[in-house]
């Protein structure tokens, strides 16, 4: 699971929301006073290396760009909660919120006729 600290996590949304970005357009996005830009240039080449962005060069710059999707990201951060809290089992995860009235009734059988769906179209 990969783990982002507060700015780090600040600097992929902005990437998520806006694309493609080089180093001072991100910072053009922060009010002021904005951040130096050896401070954001180092943390996106640190994203870049836990494999959340990747690069273009384009002369002597470089672009970045999210590689992973917003949905993708939160997936495995929900994946490893789930292993780490639940031991991987995703039915104790239903069970729970069924227990503490997180889930209704009507949820549950909206998302066994989902399952029963992509079952029959996998076929």
């Amino acid at each position: 699971m990969i783990k982002l600290t507060a700015k780090e996590d600040e600097i992929m949304a902005f990437f998520w929301e806006k694309g493609a970005m080089h180093v001072k357009d991100l910072i053009e996005l922060y009010p002021d006073p904005k951040p130096h830009f050896n401070t954001i240039s180092t943390m996106v080449r640190a994203l870049e290396a836990k494999g959340l962005l990747a690069h273009n060069k384009f002369g002597y710059t470089y672009q970045y760009y999210p590689v992973i999707t917003p949905g993708e990201f939160g997936e495995g951060k929900i994946s490893g909660a789930i292993n780490k809290y639940f031991e991987n089992s995703y039915l104790d995860v239903v069970s729970t919120f069924v227990k503490r009235d997180k889930i209704q009734l009507e949820e549950l059988k909206k998302l066994i006729e989902e399952i029963e769906n992509a079952k029959k179209n996998m076929k």
